[in-house]
């Protein structure tokens, strides 16, 4: 990166040659992450954490029970000095605590720097050849920033304690005077315009850290971060394939339909075309007779073996396969003779069959009583 420059005036207040930047400390990186944690650290520590109020118990009275617990249709109570009552106490009420973080000393001196370098990017710090006055006058002062340019909010960092430049902008609420190396981040923040004397700039040593961070870039990025770097820009390109792949399928997707979609829309369109009467005719197939639709719905009628007992030759009532109870009564029926009803019933050793072979054998015995 270019080195950074900032303007430079003589005493007189003349502009001279733009003036190049210590390295060590205008670097030209602003981590805005490090300022927002150390501005809010530093603003937090500002707070003295005295704030506090009473709770109940820190209330005077209400020892007696205002009223007895049940009989009043009130809520129970048990003291005047609820936080409910006038006069009571608060509920969860601040009490004094220590509103200080602290801050490692790395990323303070980075923050410092930071903020340097935002006001060097914005050709917001001036160079002067000295601040210095023989006696303490706000009207100098005012002159000597005027002829600077310097406007708005302004911090002025001298080559060491200078009394009488502080005494001087005592009455200016926009002006703060500090010694160089002792402002702060939020000081440097806080100010539109840096008003540095040129000796102090030259005389400054970098700290341990601002030191430490010179030599990290001296040396260049790590392999760690290259690697890193690496990494991500390859799943970078990896996604991007994915997406693009993903596009394309779409895009094969939708070539595909556009075809049946044409088909479809020509089929519709043929359809309102033709008169209603016809495409009627040609969505309701022709009527079948009554006769032959009902032929078709009628169930088929399973074909059911029927038991015939065999010819009086071949009869051997041992070899007949005797049928369930539910169909014994049909079987039995188509035997006219006492003996074979009265030989089958001998081989059915089943109880709840007995009675169909009694009312078979009553059946055949009953027209040869009558007739006697």
């Amino acid at each position: 990166m270019s080195m950074l420059k900032a303007r430079y005036y003589q005493n007189d207040g003349s502009e001279g040659k733009a003036q190049a930047l210590p390295e060590w400390l205008f670097d030209g990186v602003v981590h805005e992450d490090v300022l927002h944690q150390v501005i809010k650290a530093y603003l937090s520590n500002q707070r003295q954490g005295t704030g506090a109020a009473k709770s109940r118990g820190n209330v005077k009275g209400g020892g007696a029970k205002p009223w007895r617990q049940k009989g009043t249709g009130r809520a129970r109570a048990g003291t005047i000095r609820a936080s409910q009552f006038t006069g009571g106490g608060v509920a969860f009420p601040p009490i004094p605590h220590s509103w200080r973080q602290r801050v490692p000393r790395k990323v303070r001196a980075i923050a410092r720097r930071s903020a340097f370098n935002s006001r060097a990017q914005g050709d917001r710090v001036i160079l002067v050849d000295s601040l210095e006055f023989d006696t303490p006058k706000t009207k100098n002062l005012v002159e000597m920033l005027g002829k600077f340019g310097a406007e708005g909010k302004v911090l002025l960092l001298t080559e060491g304690v200078k009394a009488n430049v502080y005494l001087s902008s005592r009455n200016l609420p926009d002006v703060e005077v500090r010694p160089f190396g002792e402002e702060s981040a939020y000081d440097i923040l806080w100010a539109g315009v840096l008003v540095i004397e040129k000796a102090a700039l030259e005389s400054a040593a970098p700290s341990r850290s601002d030191q430490a961070a010179l030599e990290s870039r001296s040396r260049g990025e790590p392999d760690v971060r290259a690697r890193e770097r690496a990494a991500e820009e390859e799943q970078a390109e990896r996604r991007k394939a994915r997406s693009s792949l993903q596009r394309g399928s779409r895009d094969v997707t939708a070539t595909e339909v556009k075809p049946a979609a044409k088909a479809k829309t020509k089929t519709k369109a043929k359809a309102e075309a033709e008169p209603k009467g016809a495409a009627k005719a040609k969505a309701e197939p022709k009527a079948e007779p009554k006769s032959a639709a009902k032929a078709d719905k009628a169930p088929k009628a399973k074909d059911s073996p029927k038991l015939r007992p065999p010819s009086g030759s071949e009869l051997d009532v041992s070899s007949i396969k005797l049928p369930n109870v539910g169909g014994l009564v049909e079987f039995l029926a188509q035997f006219d003779s006492e003996s074979d009803i009265k030989a089958l019933q001998a081989r059915d050793s089943r109880k709840t069959a007995q009675a169909h072979y009694e009312a078979r054998l009553s059946e055949l015995s009953g027209p040869t009583q009558g007739k006697d």
